[in-house]
């Protein structure tokens, strides 16, 4: 009896007797009865296993001295992360004792995810094993990527697992194993700590269950995201710190710290999800096209910094014999040349946004509202011109007397598919005029690689992009004692303006003197050549359109929908054949059928289209050719301001319903191939 009394938790020892014996005798025969009678029909009751209870951590911290030993670990955890990074450690925290708010930026979010994370384990050690390790791993993986790639990690990296693991193959990675050993030493100290130092319950009793712990990580969580979108966030904030290049962004995440440039980056660059996108449709309208439809013409593509015919301006008075632009008026009255004007994505600056819309079709303006660079936005192959020559068996080439690292230029064309990239750090004696390598010796370049492409049997594809009139356009541009030729002008213009208008002209004057040596000496070749040459953007003539006020032309980048809005954004451009190409090109019945716009002014997004379909290549990708479609219907698509077919100006917004359809394909179909594509 005893025996299944106890199977059903009863017992009578040390109980005494019950009231009445004889009653209880009863009863536990009745139940011994029943559990009997159970025991035959289910048979024996399963053992179950017992839980295993970990042992409680030996000492239990209070309230604040959490919040203390969180601070602490916060800041080991950042010093860690810090410490990771190819430049030294001691270099970094001099940097920030002239600049403290720094040792904050880069410990907050740390210490957010530290603290949220305590809350959930109740222990302050096995959070910070946890979020110290994976930030400091995260950091070991910008140091890698800085190595091979001289890119940081951004925040958009994280949604490219795939990529990444196909691509740690291809590149020589030297890991740091010291580096690797001290993390995990790191984490199973953290481990270890925990198991001796955990955290008393919350003092809210009903705070103390897993939803109250949930709840304790997702506010911090929530404070860390609107710090991101807030605090981080901000340009003024981040460009105020003091680095020794601003441009060269690994030299600025090494300076100002991964933790604080990494939560930076998260609004930065952004590619927006366009309305209505849908996957599925975008990767039918990419379906088809096939290579090998063109003319086997080599094309030459030059894009001259800061390349205007600011001086056909009716303030200017130069005669025909001191013209700055002999060649570009030339070539205008060639019968064998398109001219024109295209819209370039930025006033005044922004080199890279322009290659972007002319290699790929793409508009930078279009990424989204804050995107200010097209190429940091590019993390993934795209489809460009490069890929359409290279597919018909051109040699591709990209030239740019500049460094490699600017604009990120070494992986993004690489992304874009160029066969051969080449940089200042890769040409031969280079020739210098103040501190930029001169346009003719990148004509020279171009000649160079012409002549070895032909002598090998090739085709080139070759886009070049030059520096020398770059700004600043100050008298010592030059050197000391450069005697520039007076600015020839009907128009009151100030000392400052005259200074910066004579400096950029003589700059004008050789990129318009590449532009003749280039036409020269491919017209006496006997391969077919077409030749494009453009300008990136207006330059820049001093604050708040100084000079441009002054000449009275009136421009107004900053106000949309009007003429002068758009004059802000046109430079020059020109499409030459020499002989042979125009002979093999059909050159008459090419350029009619492009059916250009009577002024020739088409945005910088079509430029590459029109050269495609001007050599019979636009059937060899939907993209292209949906642009050059797109092209005859909306020819100019600037920033919410558009030019219809007929050459009237109107607001995006006040499109037909056909051409807001075809807008919103364009810019699905990007995101698409910004996002999705996969090309191998």
């Amino acid at each position: 009896m005893s025996d299944f009394a106890d199977a059903e938790g009863i017992s009578l020892r040390g109980g005494g007797a019950p009231p009445c014996f004889f009653s209880a005798n009863r009863y536990n025969r009745n139940i011994a009865d029943k559990s009997a009678a159970s025991f035959i029909r289910k048979g024996p009751l399963p053992l179950k296993r017992a839980k295993k209870i970990r042992p409680a951590p030996c000492c239990q911290l209070g309230l604040v001295p959490s919040l203390l030993l969180t601070i602490l670990l916060a800041g080991v955890s950042t010093l860690l992360c810090l410490w990771v990074q190819p430049n030294s450690l001691r270099t970094v925290l001099s940097g920030f004792a002239g600049q403290p708010l720094l040792i904050v930026l880069n410990c907050l979010p740390i210490g957010l995810l530290l603290a949220g994370f305590a809350v959930l384990f109740r222990n302050v050690f096995s959070s910070a094993a946890l979020v110290g390790t994976c930030c400091a791993f995260l950091s070991l993986a910008n140091r890698i990527k800085l190595d091979v790639r001289d890119e940081p990690v951004f925040p958009r990296d994280l949604t490219l697992v795939k990529e990444v693991g196909s691509a740690v193959g291809t590149y020589n990675i030297h890991w740091p194993w010291l580096v690797i050993g001290v993390i995990l030493c790191f984490m199973f100290l953290m481990k270890g700590c925990a198991r001796l130092v955990g955290c008393r319950p919350f003092p809210v009793p009903s705070l103390r269950g897993m939803g109250g712990r949930l709840a304790g990580l997702a506010a911090c969580v929530a404070v860390l995201v609107s710090l991101i979108f807030t605090v981080y966030a901000s340009n003024s904030l981040y460009n105020s710190f003091s680095v020794s290049n601003a441009y060269y962004i690994p030299s600025v995440f090494n300076e100002l710290g991964f933790p604080y440039c990494f939560c930076h980056n998260f609004t930065t660059y952004a590619v927006t999800r366009p309305e209505g996108f849908s996957r599925a449709q975008a990767e039918q309208w990419d379906s088809g096209g096939t290579s090998g439809q063109g003319k086997p013409v080599h094309v030459i593509m030059v894009m001259n910094e800061a390349f205007s015919d600011v001086t056909d301006n009716s303030a200017f008075t130069y005669s025909k014999a001191d013209d700055p632009l002999p060649n570009l008026h030339a070539l205008r009255a060639d019968p064998h040349c398109l001219s024109g004007h295209v819209v370039v994505p930025g006033f005044a600056g922004g080199t890279a946004n322009t290659e972007f819309d002319v290699l790929t079709g793409m508009q930078t303006n279009a990424l989204s509202a804050s995107t200010t660079s097209a190429f940091r936005a590019v993390n993934r192959n795209l489809d460009s011109l490069f890929r359409v020559f290279g597919g018909d068996g051109y040699d591709t080439l990209f030239m740019h007397p500049g460094d490699a690292w600017f604009y990120n230029r070494e992986n993004v064309y690489q992304w874009l598919g160029a066969k051969r990239i080449l940089f200042a750090d890769d040409m031969k004696d280079l020739q210098y005029k103040g501190r930029w390598v001169t346009d003719a010796y990148m004509a020279g370049q171009i000649e160079q690689q012409f002549e070895s492409a032909v002598s090998s049997g090739k085709t080139l594809f070759n886009y070049t992009t030059t520096i020398q009139n770059h700004m600043s356009y100050t008298a010592d541009k030059y050197g000391n004692g450069y005697v520039f030729p007076p600015v020839q002008s009907s128009a009151d213009l100030s000392a400052e303006a005259k200074t910066l208008l004579s400096v950029y002209i003589e700059g004008a004057r050789d990129a318009d003197a590449m532009l003749g040596e280039l036409t020269s000496y491919f017209r006496a070749s006997g391969e077919p050549v077409v030749l494009v040459f453009w300008g990136d953007h207006l330059p820049y003539l001093g604050d708040n359109q100084l000079c441009y006020k002054e000449l009275g032309m009136g421009l107004t980048p900053e106000d949309g929908g009007s003429e002068s809005y758009l004059k802000s954004y046109e430079t020059p451009y020109v499409i030459w054949a020499n002989d042979a190409a125009a002979d093999a090109l059909d050159w008459n019945t090419a350029a009619a059928g492009l059916q250009l716009p009577k002024d020739g002014v088409i945005s910088a997004c079509y430029l590459g289209a029109t050269v495609l379909e001007l050599t019979g290549r636009s059937g060899e990708s939907p993209w292209f050719e949906t642009l050059a479609q797109a092209r005859r219907e909306l020819p100019v698509i600037q920033k919410g301001t558009c030019v219809l077919a007929d050459d009237s100006i109107t607001a995006e917004n006040s499109l037909s319903s056909s051409q807001a359809e075809l807008l919103s394909k364009l810019r699905c179909w990007s995101y698409y191939k910004l996002k999705y594509k996969e090309i191998g």
